[in-house]
């Protein structure tokens, strides 16, 4: 029950990432991913790159582990994975560009990251 739990801290907290670039504009992953399935089926064109598919598989990877009886650890590490790509990325460049707004952003699902892969190596 507890690696279901996490696996749904890990999709919520992946969503409050935060985005900034140039032109002034910015936006939240829960904003940016609505945008992109919106468009998927209509534009796939406009939305098909790396950083917006891959992490969107992390998340459904991690929402399949809720309807498993007993969560598979490879498709929560893959999950993790995923997503990881994208916020880890957005955590150096919060580093690199001493923005503190997209750093913190980032923290919640990293630890909440860390903990889950902790958790389970000891079971």
């Amino acid at each position: 029950m507890k690696t279901k739990i996490l696996n749904v801290l890990l999709v919520l907290t992946s969503l409050g990432g935060y985005l900034e670039w140039g032109g002034g504009n910015h936006a939240f992953l829960f904003e940016t991913e609505y945008d992109v399935l919106t468009r998927i089926f209509t534009a796939p064109q406009t939305v098909l790159h790396p950083f917006t598919i891959i992490p969107l598989i992390g998340q459904i990877l991690l929402l399949i582990t809720l309807f498993q009886k007993q969560p598979k650890k490879i498709l929560t590490y893959s999950g993790i994975a995923c997503i990881g790509i994208l916020l880890g990325l957005m955590f150096f460049i919060g580093i690199s560009g001493m923005n503190f707004k997209i750093l913190i952003s980032t923290l919640p699902f990293l630890i909440t990251a860390i903990y889950t892969i902790l958790y389970l190596r000891k079971r």
